[in-house]
């Protein structure tokens, strides 16, 4: 390292004299070394007449020539110091270039030091990790003598474990069905309850319904009393009317004497009051059905026209649908069931007329 600044150094001088010389050289070459020869001087004078104007050209040229020596000196100058500048620049890149050399150089020293501190320590490293691996492949045998018993211990518990799973689920599965048992059981319970409320519900509708009927009877045959009472006041004022009638019939007889003119006006009057019974009875079976008649707002203004048969005692015996609308005609055979049983008179024409009797029912 020393030899090599030494010869830098030396180099560095050589140039530095080589520039200088150059320098100096280059001065001596623009210096005037024309010998200048003195004339001797005589006792002899010569009269010479000197034309202004070619002294003053003469004058001229030698400044001309004096002034392009100056300008090309100052030319030469100009170059040599170029040169000089240039051989300084040279010089520095030179000792710049030797300076990063000897930087290199000392780089270059330094990592082969370092990487003979490397390659010992790697060797060293390589020797440790070969123990290293030996101890660790000593360390690995040991490890999997002991993962391998450890496997196996791990596949007995894992058994044990999946055995009392299978154990638990089977307590689970048994608990589930005897919790369904209990459910269903709980769930047919409580269906058999509300059965059991749903037919006493029912009985106890049923019960009112039966009530409301036996009322609705009561009623009916209440109104079929005051009919009947009604009847036999009229059947007392017919018999009144028939006793009067009966004298003005006799009373006829001696000025017409016309028994079968008498006869002929009896039976119209009979067969007037069974009419009008009839259709009383029937304003009052219209009314029982009315009063069982469940509608809608729709059907108001329809109407049906039903024919009933009934037994001697008023017990429902059919029901048909003559005519009218069909809805209303269900309805009303609905209700006619739902009556089922209807007042009778003792007048056996009466009640001969009734036991087959259409009506015409109109919700209002």
């Amino acid at each position: 390292m020393k030899k090599t600044q030494k010869s830098s150094y030396t180099g560095a001088t050589f140039v530095s004299v080589l520039l200088h010389a150059a320098l100096f050289g280059g001065l001596l070459w623009g210096a005037d070394f024309t010998k200048v020869s003195h004339q001797p001087v005589g006792q002899s004078i010569e009269a010479v007449v000197i034309d202004p104007s070619v002294v003053n050209e003469q004058a001229r040229k030698i400044r001309q020539q004096r002034d392009e020596a100056k300008r090309q000196e100052d030319d030469r100058l100009r170059r040599l110091e170029q040169q000089a500048d240039l051989l300084e620049q040279q010089r520095e890149q030179e000792e710049k270039r030797l300076r990063e050399l000897r930087a290199e150089k000392l780089a270059a020293e330094k990592e082969a030091r370092e990487a003979e501190v490397e390659r010992k320590r790697i060797a060293d490293a390589k020797k440790k990790a070969a123990e290293e691996q030996r101890k660790a492949e000593e360390a690995t045998r040991i490890a999997q003598e002991k993962a391998a018993a450890a496997e196996a211990e791990r596949v007995r518990r894992v058994e044990e474990q999946r055995k009392a799973e299978e154990a638990a689920k089977k307590a689970e599965a048994d608990r589930q069905r005897a919790v369904e048992e209990q459910r269903k059981a709980e769930e047919e319970r409580q269906r058999k309850l509300a059965e059991k409320q749903r037919a006493e519900e029912e009985a106890r509708k049923a019960e009112e319904e039966r009530q409301r009927k036996l009322a609705e009877k009561k009623k009916a045959e209440e109104e079929a009393r005051k009919a009947e009472a009604a009847r036999k006041e009229a059947e007392r004022k017919a018999a009144e009317a028939k006793r009067k009638q009966a004298e003005q019939e006799a009373a006829l007889n001696e000025l017409f004497s016309g028994l079968e003119s008498e006869s002929a006006t009896r039976d119209t009057a009979r067969g007037r009051f069974v009419n009008d019974e009839v259709a009383r009875y029937g304003s009052i079976y219209t009314q029982m059905i009315k009063q069982n008649l469940l509608v809608d707002d729709n059907l108001r203004g329809q109407e049906c026209i039903v024919k009933m048969r009934i037994s001697g005692t008023g017990l429902l015996l059919d029901v048909s649908e003559v005519g009218g609308n069909r809805s209303l005609c269900r309805a009303t055979k609905t209700a006619v069931l739902k009556v089922s049983s209807f007042p009778m008179p003792d007048d056996k024409d009466i009640a001969a007329e009734l036991q087959n009797i259409e009506l015409t029912v109109k919700p209002e």
